[in-house]
């Protein structure tokens, strides 16, 4: 499977705290299932803090708790944000037979951002996923939508070549519009300015909590950003690679997605003095990149 070119219209700043413009967004939806039940959005953190919060300690897999486990199950993922959010099974091809899990989540009709490595790992899937059985709003292993089964990805085009980890991002293209139904994020390449401080939410599928058929959710401070990456407080684990992380201005405002979540503490420099967990940030050229995919699955 070839990904789409690597596309850009202006460099990438050289390091962190410069200004990263203009701002590239695509559209948000909510939707328009039905709404049931408890909306659990009381979760949601929003605006900034300039409190630091500081874990009491880490527990260490593919990616990482910070201290005590402060995550949450979503029990109604009927509702949004929660339904724009799929529990993935990464199926590679013959002859493997061994199976992963994984995150993603709507940011299109038929199109949905993950982790590179998700879609495409020489050394776990020997290149690209054969198929991804995607499950929006995932609970006790099984969609309340439905669950339909991909076999069309992306991913950037410096994960390909070199697994480069600013770049662990990945897409996969449904058939069918079920992002009209369950909705889809929006997505934006905000500055370091409107990073700064902010308070992000992260909801995916650990496989350290009930094997991956629940959806967990946290939500904590932005500790640091780099040119191309958003260093956070919030607990993860293994299978939720490929999560949003979204800011909201206010209770009102629009879920905006800033980075997927990727990696646990082994990703994060030392030199950069935090304890954290993060994600590629998206950038402008990202953002644009992503728009190609978009406008390949409207095609």
């Amino acid at each position: 499977m070839n990904a789409l070119p690597w596309s850009s219209s202006a460099a990438l700043p050289p390091t962190e705290n410069q200004p990263i413009a203009p701002v590239i967004e695509t559209a948000g939806s909510d939707g328009s299932a039905e709404s049931k039940g408890e909306s659990q959005q009381d979760l949601l953190v929003f605006g900034k803090s300039d409190v630091k919060i500081k874990p009491k300690g880490v527990r260490v897999g593919n990616e990482t708790v910070l201290g005590t486990d402060d995550r949450v199950r979503i029990t109604n993922t009927k509702a949004p944000p929660w339904r724009k959010i799929a529990g993935l099974k990464l199926k590679p091809r013959p002859p493997q037979t061994s199976s992963y899990i994984g995150t993603g989540w709507f940011i299109g009709p038929k199109t949905l951002l993950t982790a590179g490595h998700c879609v495409y790992s020489p050394s776990d899937f020997n290149g690209w996923i054969g198929s991804i059985e995607v499950s929006p709003g995932q609970d006790a292993g099984v969609s309340p939508f439905r669950t339909v089964t991909a076999t069309k990805f992306f991913a950037l085009q410096q994960w390909i070549n070199s697994a480069d980890p600013d770049h662990d991002i990945g897409c996969i293209q449904l058939a069918e519009p079920l992002g009209e139904e369950v909705g889809y994020f929006k997505i934006a390449s905000q500055t370091d300015a409107e990073l700064e401080n902010a308070l992000v939410n992260i909801s995916g599928y650990p496989g350290d909590l009930d094997n991956g058929r629940n959806q967990y959710f946290h939500q904590n401070r932005v500790l640091r950003t780099s040119a191309h990456r958003i260093y956070y407080d919030v607990d993860t684990y293994g299978g939720q690679s490929g999560s949003p992380v979204w800011v909201q201005a206010s209770a009102t405002s629009e879920a905006v997605a800033v980075a997927v979540h990727a990696y646990g503490i082994g990703g994060t420099a030392p030199s950069l003095g935090v304890t954290a967990n993060s994600g590629p940030r998206l950038t402008p050229e990202i953002v644009l990149t992503v728009k190609e995919w978009l406008q390949a699955a409207s095609a």
